[in-house]
């Protein structure tokens, strides 16, 4: 089990934490790792996932039982695959976990009968920029393990030709014992002539040849709603993969919005960087700026500096559980490149004209370098 994770330390419990303590742990930690809070942030998505991974196991009573046993005997499992699988095939229930391991006690009770569930497929969707901000609705194709439609998934003939499995008597489970050097050992494992199924199929279903789902190509129509991010995502119950006799998967489709060349984002916030000329800044003026369904009109004001920043409220993503987020304007003064002989003596004679009184930052930069090194900074000023 030294690849195992160790599931009480992800939740922050004890290994002997109460269901209700388990509960209010993964609750409290999944409300601060949920994705719709953390918008963009890889680690705090892999961290949800194992949130709910480590709930998935402790929250269930034979899960965490299975897992404690592997935590506490690693390389001791009898299910083949270890942890969580069998035969790659799906199964879950573990069964029962027996009260004595050492030494021939078996002190199990009945088993509760569950169905298994199909594995989740995970699709990843490239969104546009506005496409994300606005919302959308998309249509994909994929293949995956459809339930059969003429047994129901069941794998058998008209859904109900089936028999109680022999081997272990409709239970799905059947013991296991070793001699070994620490004793007498009995495990408990999926029945292997029934699948841990309980039962055995009396005549297959003609169309899926008793496995319970053909291999189909899917096709599924998502609503996205407006804000979705990278890192976002959304889950279609039941569109994963199907398992004979079961409840099919999910379909987890991951979210990766394309960046935009104008506006970037924090969250609902829209960011821009907004170019203005050295006379609109010094003298102010009206530039046309964009937001996500259209342009309006900004008064850059007058004196204005480059990295100056302007919120301007209202004017971000549209979303319905989190508001509107705002507009970020960073205002960047750009200085000409090239300048023809002409401009450059004007520039020089309007720079004769200003004194450095007149700037702020100048005039507080040449005031302590005067006091310090006794010099001006600035010739001519």
């Amino acid at each position: 089990m030294a690849d195992k994770k160790n599931y009480y330390e992800i939740l922050g419990v004890d290994k002997k934490a109460t269901p209700d303590e388990i509960k209010s742990a993964y609750r409290k930690l999944a409300m601060k790792y949920h994705p719709d809070r953390n918008q963009g942030d890889a680690a705090a998505a892999e961290k949800f996932k194992e949130i709910n991974e480590a709930n998935e196991t402790l929250s269930d009573q034979q899960k965490r039982a299975a897992y404690d046993y592997e935590l506490e005997h690693p390389g001791m499992s009898g299910f083949g695959g270890g942890f969580g699988g069998f035969g790659g095939g799906g199964f879950e229930d573990l069964g029962d976990i027996f009260s004595s391991f050492f030494g021939g006690g078996f002190g199990g009770g009945a088993r509760t009968q569950r169905s298994a569930v199909g594995e989740d497929i995970q699709r990843e969707m490239s969104l546009s920029f506005m496409d994300a901000a606005k919302g959308c609705r998309k249509t994909f194709s994929y293949n995956r393990n459809e339930p059969c439609a003429a047994c129901k998934g069941t794998g058998a003939k008209d859904g109900t030709e089936y028999n109680t499995c022999g081997k272990c008597n409709g239970t799905g489970v059947v013991q296991q014992v070793q001699n070994t050097m620490f004793g007498r050992t009995i495990r408990q494992m999926p029945c292997p002539d029934c699948g841990g199924n309980g039962r055995v199929i009396k005549e297959k279903c003609g169309d899926c040849k008793g496995r319970g789902f053909s291999r189909k190509e899917t096709e599924v129509t998502i609503d996205i709603p407006a804000g979705v991010d990278t890192g976002s995502y959304m889950k279609k119950k039941g569109m994963g993969q199907a398992v004979q006799g079961g409840t099919p998967g999910d379909l987890i489709i991951l979210f990766r919005v394309e960046p935009h060349k104008i506006f970037t984002r924090e969250r609902f916030d829209l960011k821009i960087d907004l170019p203005i000329s050295y006379k609109t800044a010094v003298l102010g003026g009206v530039v046309k700026v964009p937001t996500i369904d259209e342009t309006f009109e900004f008064t850059v004001p007058e004196g204005t500096q480059s990295g100056q920043v302007f919120t301007i409220r209202g004017k971000g993503i549209r979303s319905a559980r989190n508001g509107t987020g705002n507009l970020i304007l960073r205002v960047i003064v750009e200085i000409p490149t090239k300048i023809s002989r002409s401009q450059r003596k004007e520039l020089e004679k309007w720079d004769e004209d200003v004194d450095l009184k007149q700037y702020d930052r100048m005039r507080r930069y040449a005031d302590n370098v005067e006091a310090l090194y006794g010099e001006k900074p600035y010739e001519g000023k």
